[in-house]
């Protein structure tokens, strides 16, 4: 193991979590979910309760099930080029206003800022998400690690030793 792959290895998720977490009220409706996350520009969020303890997580995978469940009608142009976001679905103000907790992941994978990199990786691969909520000893969000973060982990490496002619 080469000297930059140990400090890779001792990353924890304090070191990689984005700390302005925007977290979803369970009470809130689905479509007004939908609206603040496709406003954030972000694929999901932290579901918490009313003493901000988190509860789930809403993503656009959640949407999409729904979707596929023939709950909502998607409207596909086919053959169009396309580059947009997770929540740019057309008739968004379709998207039911039932409470966002009947549609949540609640098996969320939460875990505290002491976590290290491998164990991260590791639970994203095995439980196919693409981030991880890390909460205080309260359960209440502080961040989140994604995949993207890890990823962003890797690639710091990899430029270091590149730079180091390795």
């Amino acid at each position: 193991m080469t000297t930059l792959e140990t400090p890779l290895l001792q990353l924890t998720a304090a070191d990689l979590m984005t700390r302005e977490v925007m977290v979803i009220p369970q009470r809130m409706s689905l479509r007004a979910a939908a609206h603040l996350l496709a406003q954030a520009g972000v694929s999901g969020a932290p579901v918490v309760d009313q003493e901000g303890r988190c509860v789930g997580v809403l993503s656009a995978a959640d949407l999409v099930n729904w979707v596929d469940r023939g709950r909502y009608g998607v409207r596909r142009t086919a053959g169009a080029a396309c580059v947009c976001s997770d929540w740019q679905v057309d008739g968004l103000d379709e998207v039911p206003e039932d409470e966002v907790s009947c549609f949540m992941t609640a098996n969320v994978v939460a875990t505290g800022p002491e976590t290290r990199v491998g164990e991260l990786a590791r639970w994203m691969r095995d439980a196919h998400i693409h981030r991880i909520v890390i909460v205080d000893d309260h359960r209440r969000p502080v961040g989140v690690v994604s995949s993207m973060d890890v990823l962003a982990a890797v690639a710091r490496l990899d430029s270091l030793m590149e730079a180091e002619g390795r």
